[in-house]
């Protein structure tokens, strides 16, 4: 259930509130939203102790999360939650944030090259793999352990917001101090172990939706971080599988404007791996900010040509500066900004 808080109640009075909760042996999960204050009530509970609860000083009523995604339910935050990512980079305002960067880092100076490029044609976050999952083990797989120095010098050099993927739970402590933003991959997301240790490091976390995975299964994936006190998870459609091969994935556009129905979560677009092709990524940018995407996860590179990983869907630096003018008129008449 959800506890909604008075509007003007003091913080002591919060705290109360809080308390009674504990005592009556159910975790609470407050959310401190732009308009409303709420408690998320985890636990079995009988009619007697809610009407205590709805007794207190401070409450205003309670409602009923009949969703089994109990704290990732739009009814927990109607208003809708927003991330800070630091820097002034928040996801799930009027901003279209665009997170850009290779699929996976090859060396320090194709990585400052493209980090380069991306943030003087106006991304806020640099995306780089260290660790990479690949279909055959005869694929590259990243440079692993040996990224770490490189994504410790760019970020110190170019000032940016680092998003990398994380595999399994040691690699949340290892790369902990290097990237900003925890991405779990199509094929990580129900890899509950990875989700809790995330949720657990308090830092933002991505969260791509599985290839055959339904919205209330990526929902359920995001409650195991959410659990854990982590209420900065932002959810990301990426393609799923289907019937169509003129394209790698099909990009479930209808998926934004659900999730933002069923969640109070940020929701943003990858049209780059729902694509698996350069010429298809401008238009789903385009339909990702009309469906109300509140960011942009692109491939970019600066070689797409010699890429490692996946060159077929990686925009250049001319491709890249061309869809960013392209985009932000597009943003700014769904009012957003880019």
């Amino acid at each position: 259930m959800v506890i909604i808080i008075q509007d003007g109640a003091s913080e002591e009075t919060i705290q109360n509130i809080i308390g009674k909760v504990t005592e009556l042996g159910f975790a609470p999960h407050p959310l401190y939203g732009v308009e409303k204050t709420v408690v998320a009530v985890i636990g079995d509970k009988t009619q007697e102790q809610i009407d205590s609860l709805q007794a207190m000083p401070g409450v205003e009523r309670i409602v009923p999360i009949l969703r089994p995604f109990k704290l990732a339910a739009r009814t927990v935050q109607p208003e809708g939650t927003q991330v800070d990512l630091g820097g002034g980079v928040v996801v799930g305002g009027r901003q279209v944030v665009m997170m850009a960067g290779p699929c996976a880092i090859e060396s320090a100076e194709q990585y400052l090259s493209i980090g380069r490029f991306v943030r003087a044609a106006g991304a806020s976050v640099l995306r780089g793999g260290i660790f990479k999952p690949r279909t055959s083990p005869h694929d590259f797989q990243g440079l692993r352990e040996e990224g770490i120095p490189i994504l410790r010098q760019v970020r110190e050099e170019l000032g940016m917001l680092l998003i990398s993927e994380v595999l399994d739970p040691r690699g949340v402590e290892l790369m902990h101090d290097v990237v900003d933003i925890f991405q779990i991959g199509t094929r990580n997301m129900q890899n509950f172990s990875l989700l809790t240790e995330c949720g657990k490091s308090g830092k933002p976390v991505v969260i791509k939706r599985g290839m055959c995975a339904t919205l209330e299964d990526l929902l359920k994936a995001a409650e195991y971080v959410l659990v854990e006190g982590n209420n900065r998870v932002i959810l990301c459609e990426r393609g799923i599988r289907t019937f169509e091969d003129q394209y790698r994935s099909t990009l479930d556009i209808s998926a934004v404007p659900a999730l933002k129905s069923m969640s109070h979560l940020p929701v943003i677009v990858d049209p780059s791996h729902a694509a698996g092709r350069t010429d298809l990524v401008p238009a789903l940018c385009k339909a990702a900010i009309a469906a109300g995407a509140d960011g942009l996860l692109v491939e970019t590179h600066c070689n797409p040509l010699k890429a490692l990983v996946d060159g077929s869907q990686a925009l250049d630096a001319e491709q890249f500066h061309t869809l960013m003018d392209a985009l932000r008129p597009f943003a700014h008449a769904a009012g957003r900004e880019l």
